[in-house]
């Protein structure tokens, strides 16, 4: 399963040196040339007429390849060097900071992610401000569910589950629900954090389980669930069946 993630993400990074193209709100023709940066307010592009910058807010979207960085990043979570994804996804989320593209918003996500992973909770805070900020809407839900993430690292358990299980529910009742953003694979693991601390060993089961077969859009999020489900079921192998925690 992991080998498999892995390979849905190493399949954005595709030749990096392939023509980009820009489309401009009101424009219907899009511009070909080269993505060069964004910094969350303008978009440097390379035009074979020269550099030129566009703000954010007239560009309606972006295509380009992911660089490579974007799947060696999740690469390397999945292989446990957080150290070195961090840097990876800093790298891109900087370089390319609030570019309308999904790699890009998974660059900053993953990112703010890591930050909570390694216990930097006053840096990730700050980040998932960013990301409200860079991305309204989808931006929005990924800051909330950050900030229930930073409450569940700091044992805020009540907040976090304050937070989160009206997102988890909103997210079950909606049959079509957008599994694009990666806020809803985060709200379901780190709702099973919660209810794994309340001693809710099923509950928590239950949600690491959605998160790996329901909303598994983030792979840190989907493997680190995983993890935890498996470490649920091994723990309660040996007691009774009434006793046991199981797959709904």
């Amino acid at each position: 399963m992991i080998f498999a993630i892995a390979v849905a993400f190493f399949a954005l990074a595709v030749d990096a040196s392939a023509q980009h193209s820009l489309k401009l709100k009101g424009n219907p023709t899009p511009l070909s040339g080269t993505v060069l940066s964004a910094d969350g307010r303008n978009i440097q592009f390379q035009t074979q007429a020269g550099k030129v910058g566009y703000p954010l807010q007239n560009v309606e979207t972006v295509t380009m390849p992911a660089p490579a960085e974007v799947a060696q990043a999740q690469q390397a979570m999945l292989a446990g060097d957080n150290v070195k994804a961090l840097q990876l996804s800093l790298s891109i989320s900087e370089k390319y900071k609030g570019l309308p593209a999904d790699w890009a918003k998974l660059a900053t996500s993953t990112t703010a992610n890591l930050l909570i992973t390694n216990g930097d909770l006053e840096k990730a805070e700050t980040a998932y401000k960013e990301i409200e900020a860079l991305y309204p809407g989808a931006g929005g839900l990924q800051s909330k569910v950050g900030l229930a993430r930073i409450a569940v690292a700091k044992k805020d358990y009540t907040a976090a589950r304050d937070v989160l299980v009206p997102i988890t529910e909103e997210a079950l009742k909606e049959k079509n629900v957008s599994r694009d953003n990666f806020a809803y694979s985060q709200a379901f693991f780190a709702l099973g954090q919660v209810y794994e601390a309340d001693g809710k060993l099923q509950d928590a089961l239950e949600n690491y389980l959605r998160t790996v077969t329901l909303f598994f859009q983030d792979p840190a999020a989907r493997a680190e669930a995983q993890k935890r489900a498996d470490a649920l079921r091994a723990q309660n192998k040996d007691k009774p069946a009434s006793e046991q925690v199981t797959v709904p």
